[in-house]
């Protein structure tokens, strides 16, 4: 696994473990990459100093058993949102709004938005977070 430290143009850091040095290359010219903070797929690598083995920052690296471990944690959140929230499509961004101004009942949804919708709701005060992502199928795993 490699981790990448990275950015997003909203200006948001994060990191992002990938299988190899390509595997980034590839996400981010399929656009699968998105910024956690805002949901921006405008996403770049940040200036990293390399690891060296066998120092104390290493001892931090996750386990195969680790990385399952999160990546069920994950599919239960988003089974969880799928079964209990309202899917409201592209109009997420306006029901958001709409939830968060009072003119529209409280209650969970999901859908799709833009960067720059999502951008606007979060510069508005408006809670928001990115689905996690759909469990890989089979065939488009390295």
């Amino acid at each position: 696994m490699i981790k990448y430290a990275l950015t997003c143009d909203a200006g948001h850091d994060f990191e992002g473990w990938f299988g190899a040095s390509g595997d980034y290359d590839d996400q981010a010219a399929r656009g699968l990459l998105q910024c956690p903070a805002c949901g921006s797929t405008a996403v770049r690598k940040q200036i990293m100093a390399p690891a060296v083995a066998g120092t104390k920052a290493q001892r931090g690296e996750m386990t195969p058993r680790m990385r399952e471990m999160m990546m069920q944690a994950l599919g239960a959140v988003r089974s969880h949102v799928e079964e209990n929230f309202d899917y409201v499509g592209d109009a997420f961004a306006r029901e958001a709004r709409a939830i968060h101004e009072g003119t529209s009942e409280e209650r969970g949804i999901y859908g799709e938005a833009t960067a720059a919708e999502v951008k606007a709701l979060v510069e508005d005060g408006v809670q928001v977070a990115p689905m996690p992502p759909a469990p890989l199928k089979k065939e488009d795993m390295n």
